[in-house]
């Protein structure tokens, strides 16, 4: 039996990359996927193509900067199925730009996405997780929550955020709850299309010449759920063989 086969997860920005790779593998092992994205007619399309494949999936629309929506997201879950096995936090943004440019609505954005998002993800998650005495929280930080680049400042400090927040989180919730952090390499997605620096831009095309494909970030989280119940897995790093990064 697949340790993956019948968990219910709730994957937020499950509409494309990542979360839409994730959501189609871990449901084609069985598992019961809530979907969540801003993306309301991609979020239809991708249920109802995992239905037609025998899979089991919804999907409701959802902003992880607003807690409420969060909040509902994971009701959903359990008024569907019953419970909440597994939240992905996968939701993110990164326009890039030298500090000296100033976009601070870009910077807020970042925060609030990229931060505030996962923190959202816990505190909806975690009281269910708490009541079931299981679950697991598989928060998307990246390479960039290893290492600063230029132009990455900002979206780097939410990954290094994203890292901090996770370990903090095993620390406090003990035996019952799992936490893994995925922190992937150059992967083939739109996060580059909300670039709006032109020299970010730039240096992002020429960094994603070497990317890998969503599906083996999607494998990466699939092997951290299916992992025994004793067995935490706190983070993997995936990225791609040639990458120097």
């Amino acid at each position: 039996m697949s340790g993956i086969d019948g968990k219910v997860v709730v994957i937020t920005g499950a509409s494309s990359g990542i979360g839409e790779a994730t959501a189609r593998l871990l449901a084609r092992r069985g598992a019961k996927v809530v979907l969540g994205a801003r993306r309301q007619e991609r979020l239809a399309a991708l249920a109802d193509a995992i239905r037609s494949e025998g899979g089991s999936a919804c999907h409701r629309t959802l902003d992880v900067t607003r807690l409420q929506e969060v909040e509902a997201i994971v009701s959903f879950a359990r008024e569907s199925f019953g419970r909440v096995d597994v939240v992905v936090n996968n939701a993110g943004v990164m326009p890039l730009s030298r500090l000296e440019e100033g976009k601070i609505d870009e910077w807020n954005r970042m925060i609030d996405v990229n931060i505030r998002g996962v923190l959202h993800g816990i505190a909806a998650g975690l009281p269910v997780m708490r009541a079931q005495k299981s679950g697991q929280f598989v928060n998307v930080s990246s390479i960039g929550g290893h290492a600063v680049s230029p132009t990455a400042a900002v979206y780097c400090a939410t990954k290094f955020a994203v890292r901090a927040i996770s370990e903090g989180l095993r620390q406090e919730v003990g035996g019952d709850i799992r936490v893994t952090v995925i922190s992937p390499g150059v992967t083939e997605s739109e996060l580059a299309d909300s670039i709006s620096d032109p020299g970010a831009r730039e240096l992002m095309q020429d960094f994603r010449r070497i990317a890998i494909a969503p599906d083996a970030v999607a494998r990466a989280i699939a092997f951290a759920i299916e992992q025994p119940e004793d067995v935490d897995t706190s983070e993997i790093i995936v990225r791609p063989t040639a990458s120097p990064y």
